[in-house]
């Protein structure tokens, strides 16, 4: 694996894998120096505007909205704008790829086989990469020590202003149950995890090895910044052009990654936006940016599935 595969995956999993939007407790004392704490000073940042991807789809003589989302924000970013606002309000019930607020989730998440203990070296180098983030090893220690890594590594983002405990889902979540909206998920966390996760205590501890490498060095934060301002502005194109200009797919096995953590997901994903729809739902469902992209993006399969897709244009 390479340096720039890694890249590539931790920031996909900003826009891929809701359920970091969990937040880990702090370290008790804290490191000498901490990402800098994200916080809501609760004073309104101008007037709400509207920020990622929205998409109207349309079948049946009724509309469902597809949102692409990213799975860490700033406290500016709770404030949905007006697209999307009347899109939320316009549905009776709300679908994420899974349910940040389920407590049935954090039990699948902490109910993985674990495999074999980690050589010292290495657990050495992921307790040293809690004390660099000020996080606290027990909050995460039910986790696989996979899970362990990629969640410190998309708190990088807290050095970026933005953090997974401000991720829209959560927000869109608590507005929707407070709205009266039913909250429903379009996948488990075996099938999310299932993408992530090797198969093999090798490549387990190959994978955290490169991730801890990428936490020493910092890289992961340059493309996890244009990431997000790509998502901020709903910048599409610059999305779908990814794998160009993250300069991290340099093989067959890099692409092959990619395809397998966003692609191959994305037909049970339309599928089951389908499947709502069809029951008579309008359905605001809100997805990780990334599956809106490529020859196996949801806009593209929805429309196979014959909803009329209309991308909803924000002011800028």
């Amino acid at each position: 694996m390479t340096g720039r595969w890694l890249r590539r995956r931790l920031a996909a999993l900003a826009v891929t894998l809701p359920w970091l939007a969990v937040a880990p407790a702090p370290a008790q004392p804290p490191a000498a120096v901490c990402p800098p704490a994200v916080v809501s000073t609760g004073a309104a940042d101008g007037a709400p505007r509207d920020r990622g991807l929205l998409w109207r789809i349309t079948r049946d003589g009724r509309s469902s909205y597809l949102y692409g989302t990213l799975h860490v924000g700033k406290p500016a970013w709770q404030r949905l704008g007006p697209q999307v606002t009347a899109a939320l309000r316009a549905s009776d019930a709300l679908a994420l790829e899974v349910d940040p607020g389920d407590p049935a989730l954090l039990q699948a998440l902490t109910g993985l086989p674990r495999g074999t203990a980690l050589p010292a070296p290495l657990n050495d180098r992921l307790q040293h990469a809690f004390e660099r983030a000020c996080v606290a090893p027990a909050s995460l220690a039910p986790l696989h020590p996979v899970l362990q890594t990629t969640t410190l590594a998309v708190l990088e983002a807290r050095w970026l202003g933005m953090d997974p405990a401000f991720a829209l889902e959560q927000m869109l979540a608590e507005q929707a149950r407070a709205g009266g909206l039913r909250v429903v998920a379009l996948e488990t966390a075996a099938q999310q995890t299932g993408a992530l996760l090797p198969a093999s205590d090798a490549e387990t501890q190959a994978l955290i090895d490169q991730t801890l490498r990428q936490l020493e060095d910092r890289s992961a934060r340059r493309v996890l910044a244009r990431l997000a301002a790509a998502w901020e502005s709903g910048d599409l194109a610059a999305l779908e052009d990814y794998e160009h200009w993250c300069d991290c797919v340099a093989s067959d096995g890099d692409r092959a990654y990619l395809r397998r953590l966003n692609d191959r997901r994305n037909p049970a994903l339309a599928n089951g936006i389908e499947a709502w729809h069809r029951q008579g739902r309008r359905l605001f469902a809100a997805v990780g940016a990334l599956h809106m992209t490529g020859p196996q993006s949801l806009p593209r399969l929805l429309a196979k599935q014959g909803f009329a897709v209309e991308r909803v244009a924000f002011e800028r």
